[in-house]
């Protein structure tokens, strides 16, 4: 009986920990951002709630496709989406990096509200600067505010990168013996709020993603309205080259944008 008073007692207090700290283990930003590439416009893209966030507008090479929106995982920072910037910048689209709040030198804290303003300030940012077709790309969390987003604002484009089901789908797997569905607060909910969109979804996502199922990212696709478009990368991991700045996700893009109806 003491052996489980100890273990009852030992998981009461981890399932505590979890409750306070889990926006920590969520979001995981990282503070140093080097200068900004030569080449690289610097923005600042102001909140509902008085925050300014810093961002990067890289042009593209030739004519512009449309403008690329950038919505970062959990984790790093802008300059860490570098190279998919790059990739994308070399199909020949306008692309735009920002960091959430409580990302890089962002001020704030991230939480679910917070990233859910931060994407509408970069709606709002869009409108200030004119111009041609929108697309979302959001990459893991990033999905998940770019789908909020567009059932506000829709784009004429939305790329998912290895998109989870739900929040609370992917805690469910990483933490398959907590109650997970009673400790999670921001919940990230994808697929029920994609059904309710018309706009054009591809989903890009790695065959041996251990981060998010890739069963996860083929039901994102599933739930996608039409015309809709996967690609999978053979044996690619979450955070591979190939998906995190290879050339070819560039060109997936430039190949899905461009079998859209104008």
């Amino acid at each position: 009986m003491r052996t489980l008073g100890v273990a009852a007692l030992a998981i009461i207090v981890l399932v505590a920990i979890l409750w306070l700290l889990q926006r920590r283990l969520i979001y995981l930003p990282v503070g140093a951002v080097p200068p900004a590439p030569n080449a690289v416009e610097e923005v600042t893209i102001p909140t509902e709630d008085g925050l300014e966030l810093p961002g990067w507008m890289l042009a593209p090479q030739g004519e512009a496709v449309a403008t690329v929106v950038v919505f970062n995982g959990n984790a790093g920072n802008r300059a860490h989406r570098l190279p998919l910037a790059e990739s994308l910048a070399a199909s020949g689209f306008e692309v735009l990096l920002f960091d959430y709040r409580g990302y890089g030198d962002a001020p704030g804290s991230p939480s679910q509200p917070g990233l859910e303003r931060d994407g509408r300030a970069v709606g709002r940012f869009l409108d200030t600067r004119g111009g041609g077709p929108v697309v979302y790309f959001g990459e893991s969390l990033g999905a998940a505010v770019a789908v909020g987003l567009a059932t506000e604002r829709p784009p004429d484009v939305l790329v998912l990168r290895s998109p989870f089901t739900s929040l609370v789908d992917v805690a469910r797997v990483h933490y398959p013996i907590l109650p997970v569905g009673l400790l999670v607060r921001d919940r990230w909910e994808v697929v029920d709020p994609l059904r309710n969109l018309d706009v054009p979804v591809l989903v890009i996502a790695g065959e041996e993603d251990s981060i998010v199922p890739l069963d996860q990212s083929r039901r994102v696709f599933d739930a996608a309205p039409d015309p809709k478009g996967m690609v999978v990368f053979d044996g690619a991991n979450h955070n591979d080259p190939e998906l995190t700045g290879g050339p070819a996700v560039g060109r997936a893009v430039r190949r899905f944008v461009e079998t859209i109806e104008p």
